[in-house]
């Protein structure tokens, strides 16, 4: 039986309320995981004035961790190997912009390995990859 209203009509709209606080989470957990789950290999990045963004999709990221280990992407790769990848990217995409993310840490000389093997590929589109300086 329908609960009555002082004036003996039955209620006859429904409380969302719920639903809604019930859809509101859900999003918060969708965003969570979304962003959880896009992390990269962890450096630390030296500072920089500006830090330029770069949106393309197609860019690859070469990383070098503290420890002198060389990533294409998130997957750990030799200097043979990583030649060998970046050629093949080269050779779908003639324009393949290079990202370079090498921790403060190591020695100059690691990044400029990578740098000149990108050169010897004609990979022009070549970029550093810095933190913004916090003042």
């Amino acid at each position: 039986m329908a609960e009555l209203r002082e004036d003996n009509e039955p209620y006859d709209d429904i409380n969302i309320t719920p639903m809604l606080d019930l859809a509101y989470v859900l999003l918060v957990i969708f965003i969570i995981m979304t962003t959880a789950t896009v992390q990269g290999i962890e450096v630390n990045l030296p500072k920089a004035s500006a830090a330029p963004s770069l949106g393309k999709p197609k860019t690859k990221a070469v990383t070098i961790d503290a420890n002198g280990q060389i990533f294409l992407d998130t997957y750990p790769v030799s200097m043979s190997e990583l030649e060998t990848r970046l050629r093949g990217f080269k050779a779908i995409t003639p324009d393949l912009p290079v990202v370079i993310k090498g921790d403060s840490k190591i020695a100059y000389e690691k990044v400029i390995e990578v740098m000149d093997l990108c050169g010897r590929l004609d990979i022009t589109q070549l970029g550093l990859v810095t933190q913004k300086l916090v003042k």
